[in-house]
């Protein structure tokens, strides 16, 4: 077996893991677990800083965020999580079915007409992101990172009027 192919079934498991664990605790350990493949996989794709940032980005802010939210709530347990047989979890169920089919109906055209990847050898690299980033998308960048500080400033003067 492949190095893709042991990944991309620990990733399947952990994405299992993170629907059906009744812990939520056990769902959002999966849920870094499945994080940790998925940037071990850009790493395989050459895709350095892509895998970095989200190991940095996901795995640590956003986890700690849900971890946070999770403890913080104390959501009372499994038994709180049990629902019961309705129609609306059968149709749930038929209609991610269905949405797993097309995917899958998706994926295989696609690799029956591609058979290996169309990137570049730079492809990912921080270099080549770095340079398309501050040439081609500069001002997207500037605007974006101005509407990050405006929002920050926002929420400081927020937080402050409610003190």
């Amino acid at each position: 077996m492949t190095t893709f192919t042991v990944l991309a079934i620990v990733a399947v498991l952990a994405a299992l893991g993170v629907v059906l664990f009744s812990s939520p605790v056990r769902s959002a350990i999966c849920l870094v677990v499945n994080f940790f493949v998925l940037a071990f996989v850009y790493f395989i794709l050459n895709a350095e800083l892509l895998g970095i940032t989200q190991i940095i980005v996901y795995t640590g802010a956003i986890m700690v965020l849900f971890l946070f939210v999770i403890m913080l709530l104390n959501l009372g347990g499994p038994q709180a999580w049990k629902e019961r047989r309705e129609f609306r979890t059968v149709l749930g169920f038929g209609f991610g079915a269905a949405l797993a089919g097309v995917i899958a109906s998706q994926l295989i055209t696609h690799f029956r007409e591609h058979s290996r990847p169309f990137a570049d050898d730079g492809y990912g690299s921080p270099q080549a992101i770095g340079r398309v980033l501050f040439t081609q998308y500069v001002w997207p960048f500037e605007v974006a990172s101005v509407l990050l500080l405006v929002g920050i400033v926002g929420s400081i003067l927020l937080a402050k009027r409610k003190l």
